[in-house]
């Protein structure tokens, strides 16, 4: 049974994909080692303006959201830090006229707030440090795909074999490199 079932798919691939089938035409074209090194440097100097030297331009709200949305948190979570920074430093100086008087009693729960917000306000930096690097990578890798030859001898083609000491059939798919 699993034997004929075999048998129909070797027919059934034959048919679908001929005896050969074409992935790519891609036509060889002199590759420049420097456009790689270009795009980083673009990207380096201002956000972005790698991706638009490889005409992705579509890349372009991702690189700025995700900057400033990093930017936005960093400065949310440094004001915020800054509040419980102040207001613990004039509770100590013997002032009671924080904005938290009515809210925080105690002086370990400022320091708390104070510890919560440095400890996201500097993961917000991280986060624009890794988006100013991913950039610069995407760039960079991007335009070495961009210059990836694909070469035309590139093929997919089903066969049968036949094993010759157990005369058993075997069936498969190969893909053909040609250098």
């Amino acid at each position: 049974m699993n034997h004929k079932l075999a048998q129909i798919f070797v027919l059934i691939s034959f048919i679908c994909f001929g005896q050969k089938q074409e992935i790519s035409n891609y036509v060889y074209k002199e590759t420049n080692s420097l456009i790689p090194a270009k795009a980083a440097f673009y990207s380096a100097v201002l956000p972005g303006l790698g991706q638009v030297y490889n005409k992705r331009y579509w890349k372009l709200p991702i690189v700025y959201g995700g900057l400033g949305a990093s930017i936005y948190f960093y400065d949310v979570n440094n004001k915020n830090f800054k509040k419980y920074r102040n207001a613990y430093k004039r509770r100590l100086a013997g002032f009671n006229d924080d904005e938290f008087q009515e809210i925080i009693f105690e002086n370990d729960r400022l320091i708390d707030g104070m510890n919560f917000y440095k400890k996201y306000r500097d993961q917000s930096m991280l986060f624009i440090i890794g988006t100013y690097f991913l950039n610069i990578l995407d760039a960079n890798i991007d335009a070495h795909l961009k210059q990836y030859n694909v070469n035309q001898n590139l093929s997919l083609e089903p066969y049968m074999d036949q094993y010759h000491i157990a005369s058993n059939l075997h069936f498969g798919m190969s893909v053909n490199f040609n250098f």
